[in-house]
């Protein structure tokens, strides 16, 4: 089992390279609960160390988590674009395959983001057999996720902007 205390991801003296960043949250309406805190946890984070810009966008669900982002890069002028995406959503496992798909989904969008824009994509979705498990993952045994992903977003425009010099 992934556990953040074996790593060194909460490590934030790297800091943000670029004063003005700007970082776009997408959630998702689906489990409101557990995905409203995943944003607190990753907003706290990210003021903390400084972020500027902090734009929150909602969709239905996971399912349209990338099409949320690639239609909100195309849309906006280049000059306002942001620095990364944070995708922040929760599946709950079901009776149904319902849930394979929509995880397949939301994980091969989020691929195909990273791999397709300038900036990254980070992926804040839980994907959970119970409600448990994702109370474990909003500040219980497992950390808080949602913090978490904002400290790897803040890494990654770090490493990106570490690379144009």
């Amino acid at each position: 089992m992934a556990d953040v205390t074996n790593s060194r991801l909460m490590n934030t003296s790297t800091g943000i390279l670029k004063k003005n960043a700007c970082i776009v949250l997408i959630k998702t309406e689906w489990n409101a609960s557990v995905v409203d805190q995943l944003e607190r946890g990753c907003i706290a984070i990210l003021e903390k160390q400084g972020v500027q810009k902090i734009i929150v966008l909602t969709v239905p669900g996971a399912f349209e988590i990338p099409f949320g982002i690639i239609n909100y890069w195309e849309n906006t002028p280049k000059k306002k674009r942001p620095d990364a995406f944070i995708a922040l959503g929760c599946v709950i496992k079901g009776d149904t395959p319902h849930f394979d798909y929509v995880c397949k989904a939301v994980t091969d969008g989020i691929l195909q983001l990273n791999l397709r824009l300038p900036v990254p994509t980070l992926f804040g979705v839980l994907t959970v057999n119970n409600e448990q498990q994702a109370k474990d993952r909003i500040g219980g045994k497992q950390g808080h996720k949602g913090e978490e992903v904002a400290v790897a977003a803040i890494k990654m425009i770090a490493y990106t902007n570490s690379l144009k010099k």
